[in-house]
């Protein structure tokens, strides 16, 4: 059996972070070919640092001439991302920010093992791991200490953007450990949050000030104690943010995307790439699997693997754990889930219809543990499959 008391920690980044800065616009551009191509080709990532935005990586259309437009369009697509999570500092503005476009069509080598032919499926566009995970911890079926960690960012980014906390600023940070007894968390002990401000007379006291009636706010009742040790803008000032402070890379926030550090990764990021590749679509796939068995009552937790080889459409390989709190074996799991879902990257993409432009929004605050949304955004959170998973198993 897995530990029943222990003390886990987990944490979060907000939209205006700066690798998650590089995330959005990568997803940005991805959803702008979907948009006009479902089955476009993209493998896009941003590079952001003081004044500067350079994009790169492949792209792919059948008609060559609206590749060409769309080639075009890249300033502008990563001119209204930085606009919208709130970017107009001196070294960092949307409208004066220079943009450099270095994409480029995908390549011919990577696009024969991917395309379907006469005598073969589509392939994986690459080789490699994928995890899925879900516990029942919470409603979502998230660990709970990067759920709420989320749930901070998003809260504070919802008053920062309305206008009620004016001198909260973009990029943000948030960190929760939670204890837990009996399998379940009960206490927040530890609580980082270190936000930009503009104020630069504001203290790391006069910042708990603002954030704190919000933090009570997302966290359940209870979770707040006496004992819990707070830690906001602990160095001081938090004036510089942003790509001006530090600079961002599409990918490097794998961790903040899934779960926390809760369950294993396979390695691969997700944004700025479109589904055929298998590193976003089988992860995707996974965690779809793993929150229906969870759902389905088989286990209080589940971790689903799924293996790939580039150019080969099934997986090589299905595995379950679910930590010893399994109501069937393992292999019984495992072979539900496979007879479930097609498994193939056009099975997955067609299951979870992901030839949309719905990646954008997945950019921050987590790709899992969200609501499905009613144009398919978020597919892979629902739980529809539970009832067959339960019968199968």
């Amino acid at each position: 059996m897995t530990r029943q008391n222990y003390i886990f920690t987990s944490e979060s980044v907000s939209e205006g972070h700066p690798d998650k800065v590089c995330d959005r616009i990568s997803d940005a551009v991805l959803d702008a070919f979907i948009a006009e191509e479902p089955e476009a080709r993209v493998a896009c990532e941003t590079f952001a640092t003081t004044n500067r935005v350079v994009i790169g990586g492949e792209v792919g259309l059948s008609d060559q001439d609206k590749l060409k437009d769309y080639m075009e369009r890249i300033d502008a697509i990563a001119r209204e991302c930085i606009r919208d999570i709130g970017y107009e500092q001196d070294k960092f503005h949307h409208q004066t920010v220079e943009i450099t476009n270095l994409l480029h069509e995908q390549s011919a080598h990577i696009a024969q093992g991917v395309n379907a032919g006469n005598d073969k499926d589509e392939g994986a566009g690459d080789q490699g791991i994928m995890f899925g995970y879900a516990t029942n911890e919470t409603e979502a079926l998230m660990p709970a200490p990067i759920q709420y960690a989320h749930a901070i960012l998003r809260k504070l980014a919802e008053v920062r953007k309305s206008g009620q906390e004016p001198t909260l600023r973009p990029d943000a940070k948030s960190q929760l450990s939670l204890r837990y007894e009996n399998g379940l968390p009960v206490e927040v002990t530890q609580l980082v949050l270190s936000t930009q401000h503009s104020g630069e007379d504001q203290t790391s006291a006069d910042i708990r000030a603002i954030v704190e009636p919000y933090i009570r706010e997302v966290l359940p009742d209870g979770w707040l104690t006496d004992k819990t040790e707070w830690w906001v803008n602990p160095t001081g000032k938090f004036v510089i943010g942003g790509p001006d402070g530090d600079a961002g890379l599409t990918g490097r926030k794998i961790i903040v995307d899934t779960y926390g550090g809760a369950a294993p990764h396979g390695g691969g990021a997700f944004s700025g790439k479109d589904p055929t590749k298998v590193d976003r679509s089988a992860a995707y796939a996974a965690r779809y699997l793993a929150k229906n068995v969870v759902a389905a009552g088989l286990a209080d937790k589940c971790s689903i693997q799924l293996s790939y080889a580039i150019g080969i459409a099934k997986p090589l390989s299905i595995y379950a754990d679910t930590y010893g709190t399994g109501k069937v074996d393992e292999s019984v799991i495992e072979q539900a889930v496979a007879k479930a879902m097609d498994l193939t990257p056009r099975g997955i993409r067609n299951h979870l219809q992901l030839n949309k432009p719905i990646y954008q929004r997945t950019a921050a605050y987590g790709h899992f543990g969200r609501a499905p949304d009613e144009d398919g955004g978020f597919s892979w959170e629902q739980t529809d499959l539970a009832t067959e998973l339960a019968k199968n198993a």
